[in-house]
């Protein structure tokens, strides 16, 4: 199964896509997509439309993982970010592929084995996971690759569990 997982954002989207062969997983690519800060939102949200489309025409996965908003200080940031969510959200339904949501929390929780865990864990637990050489980068990146495998972990509970009723 290959998974897109997605860290919204408005100037810098993080994506990235896991493949599971039974219980290994396997980074098949990540990277950001970003948007020139002078330009306007509408134009911003049509740039992530198109490059995500792309994405996704090109690597064509059976579902995609898209992150929560969870808290922000500011409700600027909120906004763009919900806006950036609800392009994202619209452009992986629209090409026929499912879309699931995760908190930050579930993300750590699946990824660290703990909701609290910082940044850089993550980071560290990722590049386990995934067998890589290097924690991936930049911090979007490495994100939507947690996402994803938070994702596949949760689609295996959920197989474990269906399996025992």
């Amino acid at each position: 199964m290959l998974v897109l997982g997605i860290d919204p954002g408005t100037a810098t989207t993080g994506f990235g896509l896991v493949e599971s062969r039974g219980s290994r997983l396997r980074a098949v690519d990540y990277g950001t997509i970003s948007t020139p800060a002078g330009m306007d939102m509408p134009e911003r949200l049509c740039l992530i439309n198109q490059d995500l489309s792309r994405i996704i025409s090109q690597y064509k996965p059976q579902s995609a993982a898209v992150e929560q908003i969870f808290y922000y200080h500011n409700a600027k940031t909120v906004i763009t970010v919900a806006q950036s969510r609800g392009v994202i959200l619209y452009t992986v339904a629209s090409a026929g592929v499912r879309v699931c949501e995760y908190t930050p929390l579930q993300v750590k929780q699946s990824v660290v084995g703990y909701g609290q865990a910082d940044k850089r864990q993550v980071q560290l637990m990722v590049q386990r996971i995934l067998s890589l050489k290097e924690i991936p980068k930049p911090d979007d990146a490495a994100d939507a690759l947690a996402i994803a495998i938070c994702h596949l972990h949760a689609q295996r509970l959920a197989e474990i569990y269906r399996s025992e009723l």
